[in-house]
C-alpha cells in the first residue's frame, strides 16, 4: 500500500516515513498541498496524510481537492492547531472527507492502527 504525507515540516515526514516503511508500507512525501495533488496524479497512492497549516496551498484546500479529483483515496488529516487551535480545523477537515483525525504530536501507534483498520475495511494489503 502506498501513503502519501503532506507536511512543510521535513522532520515530520521524516519522521512518518520512518515508522510507515518500519511497518512495510511505500511512502512518497511532498511539502505543500499543490505538490501533493501532483504527486497523486503522476504516482497514485491509497492513502493521504495531510497536515492542515501549510503554505503554499493548504490542508483545508488540498483534503478538498483530493476528495473530489480522488474519491477513492483514504484521507487523514493531522494538525497543530495554527490561530484557532487544532480542534476546529479538523473538525472542518473531517466535513469536508478526512476519515480520521491526529493533532499533533501524532500517537505513532494510534495513526499505525488506524491505517491498519482502513486496510482491512477495504482489503488492501
Amino acid at each position: 500500500m502506498k501513503i502519501l504525507i503532506v507536511d512543510d515540516d521535513a522532520r515530520i515526514r521524516e519522521l512518518f516515513r520512518m515508522w510507515l516503511e518500519r511497518e512495510g508500507f511505500e511512502v512518497l512525501e511532498a511539502e505543500n498541498g499543490r505538490k501533493g495533488v501532483e504527486l497523486q496524479r503522476r504516482t497514485p497512492v491509497d492513502l493521504l496524510i495531510c497536515d492542515l497549516i501549510m503554505p503554499v496551498q493548504e490542508g483545508i484546500e488540498t483534503i478538498t481537492q483530493f476528495s473530489e479529483e480522488f474519491p477513492e483515496i483514504c484521507i487523514i488529516a493531522i494538525s497543530g492547531g495554527g490561530k484557532i487551535g487544532p480542534d476546529s480545523y479538523l473538525s472542518v477537515a473531517e466535513h469536508l472527507g478526512a476519515w480520521r483525525v491526529f493533532t499533533k504530536p501524532v500517537d505513532m501507534p494510534s495513526l499505525l492502527q488506524t491505517i491498519k483498520e482502513w486496510q482491512q475495511t477495504k482489503g488492501k494489503m
